[in-house]
């Protein structure tokens, strides 16, 4: 690991300061995720701003029935939030399955959304990534791509993100908060993360050297029954190979609402609107919850090694829906 800075940030306006003071700056919160790639060499900055006590940690209710989720929320508070629990259940779901107790302590809500790919090609610097290296070629498109997307690829990068909590905060209409030295702004969380194109490198739409300062949920009532399911090769902690996360409104047999969102299958959270679209006053039935997965899976062009990502999402889809159907019906 090169030498670096290091500074810590007591508010908003010094944390930003202090990022725009240093040259190749970056900022620092739980570390789970930087750290990691400053040690194989994947990032290397030359200055840390550590914003961790910034006063971002509270979750409140907003007037409107929604949730305020500061970025400095670690993911084990917001899992054990009650109204987190109460009022969007899958959200509580896919922060316990994204990673293990000590790792939810110390990860925080912004750190999370900002997490690089897992892409083995990525991390390993002797290795050729446009990610990392922009224009050295993508190895993983005729490597080893078993993990990789089968939505929104390119041939410049088929690396998926690995969050979890962003594939239900996507799913729910989630809004992220940013401070910049030239005053606030906000992002609807489908577009903080831009396209692959062939700027891979470039991978969310804030601003240069924006601070993540929380994530609004606007009042979504589908949200209290829905559930987050994740697919992954081994029952301890792991990255997910396929995951949904899903809310569903049912009355009298019909779908009356409908959110639905993939982890694991492209670079950024998926939101399935097309799916949505074909159940909307469908039958709640397995019929039309295969059909609606496949409208969505449509656009899919897996890779020879990650097909199986295709059926994979279709059944994860009718299983999950119809868990919440039934659930419905009782």
């Amino acid at each position: 690991m090169k030498e670096f800075g290091y500074q810590r940030a007591t508010d908003v306006s010094s944390a930003l300061a202090l990022l725009h003071g240093g040259r190749e700056a970056r900022f620092l919160a739980g570390g789970t995720n930087l750290v990691d790639l400053m040690k194989t060499g994947a990032e290397r900055p030359a200055h840390l701003v550590d914003v961790r006590a910034l006063p971002l940690d509270r979750i409140e209710s907003t007037p409107d029935g929604g949730l305020l989720i500061g970025a400095t929320v670690t993911n084990s508070e917001l899992a054990a939030h009650p109204e987190v629990r109460r009022r969007y259940p899958a959200l509580a779901q896919a922060v316990l399955a994204g990673a293990s107790g000590q790792l939810r302590n110390m990860a925080t809500v912004g750190g999370n959304l900002l997490q690089r790919t897992r892409c083995g090609y990525f991390a390993d610097v002797s290795a050729p990534c446009n990610k990392r290296v922009p224009g050295s070629g993508c190895p993983a498109v005729e490597g080893e791509h078993r993990h990789h997307a089968i939505l929104g690829a390119t041939a410049h990068c088929v690396a998926v993100h690995p969050s979890d909590m962003a594939v239900a905060l996507a799913a729910f209409d989630a809004v992220v908060a940013y401070a910049t030295t030239d005053g606030p702004g906000a992002l609807p969380l489908t577009e903080v993360y831009r396209p692959v194109g062939n700027t891979p490198h470039l991978e969310t739409a804030l601003p240069p050297g924006a601070l993540i300062t929380g994530v609004t949920l606007p009042p979504a009532p589908v949200a209290a029954r829905s559930r987050y399911r994740k697919v992954r090769e081994r029952a301890s902690y792991a990255f997910a190979i396929g995951s949904v996360a899903a809310a569903l409104d049912v009355r009298d047999g019909a779908v009356q609402e409908v959110r639905l969102a993939f982890g694991a299958v492209a670079s950024r959270p998926w939101r399935a609107r097309a799916a949505e679209r074909a159940l909307r006053g469908a039958q709640a039935d397995g019929k039309a919850f295969a059909a609606a997965a496949d409208a969505e899976l449509a656009a899919a062009e897996p890779l020879p090694h990650n097909g199986y990502k295709v059926p994979l999402m279709r059944n994860l889809v009718v299983a999950v829906l119809t868990e919440l159907a039934e659930e419905a019906a009782r």
